[in-house]
């Protein structure tokens, strides 16, 4: 085989990196390996430092570059910020720092391209942590898209830590989301964003009591079809063989372990990688 072929192979074959601040970012992984069923993934959760919701920005951004670190020397050629606080935070600065090593994602941009594409002059709800509703990225990008787009955001803190304890498609979980979705922001609008990669979990849930008349976007999906869209275009997309899968912490717990089950739909194997020694 040619050299250049050779090492044309080799980065075509190179994982995908995942990220996120805890197992919740296993949503975007489960989807990716739905719609991209040859890739290898390294799935990286930092479950040390989570929430990334309550942290500061200097915080999430020195955990984000130690996480990405970890990820190119792995090899891999894109990296997926799985973390909707991370991508408010790191996204640009990890552009910078990467470069041309690794193409970065994060799963605010394709929604809001989504958004902008097929919701103009429309209302559109969105539900996060408290640093990603604080942040103002999705109302800010939004409005650069001019398309007389109106987004009504809302915090809805309990959802996550809800979810991980196993708190969903139960009365407990019926009754929370119905006090966040009861509140008035989400009169008369069109979609709804899960603006956490958490709420997949709970899209049914949600869109049982919103309606068929309202639109449940799903951040993991959309950010799977942009990887693909952007591997496609570069020719980096590995369309065959049997795809290998890794995981890692940054502190195990039996409890994480047992958790990634219902995150990425069978049964997973962690491996501890802490990000200081």
């Amino acid at each position: 085989m040619p050299l250049f072929l050779h090492r044309m192979k080799k980065v075509v074959e190179a994982p995908i990196g995942i990220f996120d601040s805890g197992i919740g970012g296993l949503t975007v992984a489960h989807a990716i390996r739905q719609l991209l069923p040859h890739e290898n993934i390294i799935y990286f959760g930092d479950t040390a430092h989570l929430p990334y919701g309550d942290k500061s920005e200097a915080a999430i951004q020195a955990y984000s570059i130690k996480i990405a670190d970890v990820l190119l020397k792995k090899g891999c050629k894109a990296i997926v910020i799985a973390c909707n606080s991370a991508s408010s935070a790191a996204y640009e600065l990890l552009k910078e720092y990467v470069r041309k090593d690794a193409h970065i994602l994060n799963v605010i941009d394709p929604m809001v391209e989504l958004i902008a594409k097929t919701y103009k002059g429309k209302n559109i709800g969105l539900i996060g942590t408290k640093r990603t509703v604080q942040s103002d990225i999705y109302s800010s990008k939004i409005k650069e898209s001019n398309k007389d787009i109106t987004l009504h955001s809302l915090a809805t803190p309990l959802l996550a830590p809800m979810i991980e304890e196993g708190f969903f498609n139960n009365q407990i979980s019926h009754e929370i989301i119905s006090e966040y979705l009861n509140d008035p922001t989400f009169k008369n609008i069109d979609a709804l964003v899960l603006a956490c990669t958490h709420y997949p979990l709970i899209k049914k849930e949600i869109a049982a009591f919103l309606g068929s008349q309202v639109d449940v976007l799903d951040s993991a999906i959309v950010v799977a079809k942009a990887l693909e869209t952007y591997l496609a275009e570069n020719n980096l997309l590995n369309p065959i063989g049997e795809p290998d899968y890794q995981f890692f912490v940054s502190d195990y717990t039996d409890a994480f372990e047992a958790s990634t089950r219902l995150f990425f739909h069978e049964k997973v194997t962690l491996e501890r990688h802490p990000l200081w020694n």
